[in-house]
């Protein structure tokens, strides 16, 4: 049996419609004009990056089942996992099948601690989010509503929670989406740990559901319930004292739900690439973000049919100058694995190979300009077989290991990528962000 239910007061996304003529934010934004870093450059290299306020409530005193110190600084990823089993709905494509699908597909490649010993930790053992770390990003009607729903829910065995639309709940959907959250947190306490005392952190990586990106300040959409990345983003400023966090959401689909948190919030940067013209419609260029905040909103909508070529391009010359001049303490990623060729809810043509190289730029670039303090938070993705075969793929990416993306990549799915359009949204967006 399934009802619907409208959660709290929910909040219309913004179109940021595209406006007649093209706006510069170069002369508001004077403080960043005049950067021309190159990728490569020596800022931070060869010295430990770190801000001035840092600083670390991670303890293993208090839970003598966390990783230690040296655990820590010896691994180069930790991941933490949160399938939320109870989260399902039969034939919708954000199901249960997600996490496990990536944990077996891990395993099979002999990417886990079983088999890579202190190269690779789980974090298993992690406190769940608070209603106050919730409500750093949602508003409080909206928690208590959802968390009152769950009797509605254990009565129907399904409930939907977006009014029209296709996000569902669960009786355990509140309790699964406050684990989700506690996991990404918990990394982000564990990699800050880490870059205390080695140049070279691990990279977490947050293998969780349900998803966040699309969840608004007022309530929840495109099947995400809370915003995972934005709640980790708030824990990190106010936990650890890590001002400027940086977020590259390179989903299918724009992140609407991150964009609003901090679309008035200068210290926090958001960079989406996305297709154009995809659900939910929100992420135009035009969007720079607005008052304090303008200027630290990115959105680069991809024509359909963008593919390697593009996002390479995108990354060398739109990600990579504005995380050099934006100067982040940490770097969170909203990793969408649902712009895969073979993903049947958009039309981008991503390889694993693509994914590979998104990775291994990204941790790269983290290094580089913010001591290696990097945490990835599954998104979206809904082909088991190219998601797993994609995360693992970025687990060797992390791990500083030759990509296998040939032997599940198959040339014959793709087509010549629209790179005329490419290129005329990568020349339109460096002009708007003077890059």
């Amino acid at each position: 049996m399934s009802m619907a239910l409208t959660v709290g007061p929910l909040s219309v996304p913004r179109s940021g419609g595209i406006s007649g003529t093209r706006r510069s934010i170069c002369k508001k934004n004077h403080h960043w004009f005049g950067f021309n870093l190159r990728y490569g450059s020596v800022l931070g290299r060869g010295r430990l990056v770190q801000p001035n306020n840092i600083c670390c409530s991670f303890s293993t005193d208090k839970d003598p089942l966390s990783p230690s110190i040296q655990q820590l600084t010896d691994a180069r990823i930790i991941y933490s996992v949160s399938p939320a089993l109870g989260h399902n709905k039969e034939s919708h494509p954000e199901c249960s099948a997600r996490v496990p699908a990536i944990v077996t597909a891990l395993e099979k490649n002999e990417l886990t601690p079983k088999f890579r010993g202190s190269q690779i930790l789980e974090l298993a053992n992690f406190k769940t989010a608070t209603i106050e770390d919730i409500a750093s990003v949602h508003e409080k009607a909206y928690v208590f509503g959802l968390e009152k729903a769950m009797e509605e829910a254990s009565d129907s065995g399904l409930i939907f929670i977006e009014g029209s639309g296709p996000t569902y709940a669960t009786s355990t959907t509140f309790q699964d989406s406050l684990i989700a959250a506690g996991a990404g947190m918990a990394l982000v306490d564990s990699v800050v740990a880490a870059s205390r005392n080695t140049l070279d952190p691990p990279t977490g990586f947050a293998l969780i559901r349900p998803p966040g990106h699309h969840a608004v300040p007022k309530g929840p959409m495109g099947f995400c319930v809370f915003g995972n990345v934005a709640i980790a983003a708030r824990h990190a400023q106010r936990a650890h004292g890590l001002k400027r966090v940086f977020i590259i959401d390179f989903d299918v689909h724009h992140g609407n739900g991150t964009n609003d948190a901090f679309t008035e919030d200068p210290d926090i940067f958001f960079l989406s690439t996305h297709q154009d013209g995809s659900y939910p419609g929100t992420g135009k260029m035009s969007d720079t973000g607005k008052g304090k905040g303008e200027g630290t909103t990115l959105n680069l909508p991809l024509p359909g049919g963008s593919g390697d070529v593009a996002m390479r391009t995108a990354f060398e010359e739109i990600i990579v100058p504005c995380v050099q001049r934006f100067k982040p303490d940490l770097i969170l990623v909203s990793a969408g694995y649902d712009a895969h060729v073979l993903d049947p809810l958009a039309n981008l043509q991503f390889t694993t190979g693509t994914y590979y190289s998104l990775a291994k730029d990204i941790k790269r670039l983290a290094k580089e300009v913010c001591g290696g303090r990097c945490v990835f938070f599954l998104e979206g993705g809904y082909n088991l077989d190219s998601l797993s075969s994609s995360v693992a793929d970025s687990f060797r990416a992390l791990l500083g290991e030759e990509s296998l993306a040939s032997e599940f990549d198959n040339p014959a799915y793709l087509y010549d990528e629209p790179m005329r359009k490419v290129r005329a949204a990568i020349d339109t967006a460096k002009s708007i962000h003077c890059l």
